[in-house]
């Protein structure tokens, strides 16, 4: 009767130790568990933003639309009288980016003070006689000079104007080692290189802001495929091209 009383007495302090430990550990449970969702809730809000830093060589090296200022060097020996042939090709090949509709200025610049003056005044009178035939504006061609570094040497004869074209910023930035990180990034550099080739194949850099105007349609080809889908008819063209027989 002694002992068995004894063994009760210690059982009840024991249950209630353990349900003040479940008492208390019960709210901290609550809060890790609240923290882990807001976790997960987070995580799928956005999934393409993992950092503070972008990672994506879209927004790293951006195509932007900018003034850029096309021009040309063309040698001018002392002893030339006038313009020649190669000149004559390297001029029209650099014009054949002058936007006419736009028609900004094209300056011709030519050397004062070197060796090669007279023939580069010269030349330069053909080249904006060229520029004209070539279908730029005779009063968007300026003429003007500019100071030779050395009087004993044969300076060129410069010509430029400024174009709009698609462009992004320099290539080969290596400003850490690629084999002393541990993040998984990609690298400064990273895209770079495709995004200097997208922008150089824009013919119209306007075509990254918006389309263009729908062109009107060929209303007798679309009546000649109407009438073809119509009759279930296969043209003669289809069939020697397609490897399926009929």
């Amino acid at each position: 009767m002694f002992q068995s009383s004894k063994i009760i007495g210690t059982a009840a302090p024991a249950r209630s130790g353990r349900e003040r430990i479940r008492r208390s550990a019960a709210p901290v449970l609550a809060v890790m568990l609240a923290a882990s969702l807001a976790g997960c809730a987070g995580w799928k809000r956005d999934s393409v933003t993992v950092g503070a830093i972008p990672d994506d060589y879209r927004t790293s090296h951006p195509i932007v639309i900018a003034e850029k200022n096309q021009k040309i060097d063309l040698p001018v020996g002392a002893g030339d009288r006038g313009m020649t042939g190669s000149q004559r090709d390297t001029l029209l090949g650099f014009l054949d980016g002058y936007d006419k509709s736009a028609a900004p200025a094209l300056t011709i610049a030519a050397p004062v003070g070197s060796a090669n003056e007279v023939a580069a005044a010269a030349a330069s009178r053909d080249f904006a006689r060229l520029a004209i035939a070539a279908g730029v504006s005779r009063s968007r061609i300026v003429m003007t000079s500019y100071q030779s570094v050395s009087p004993e040497a044969s300076a060129p004869v410069r010509v430029a104007y400024v174009s709009i074209k698609a462009q992004t910023d320099k290539c080969g930035r290596w400003p850490e080692d690629l084999l002393q990180t541990s993040e998984n990034k990609h690298y400064a550099d990273y895209g770079c290189s495709y995004q200097n080739n997208l922008a150089a194949q824009m013919a119209n850099p306007a075509d990254l802001l918006g389309p263009r105007k729908q062109s009107d349609i060929d209303a007798e080809n679309r009546s000649k495929v109407i009438d073809i889908y119509r009759s279930r008819g296969i043209s003669d063209e289809f069939l020697g091209n397609s490897e399926v027989t009929y």
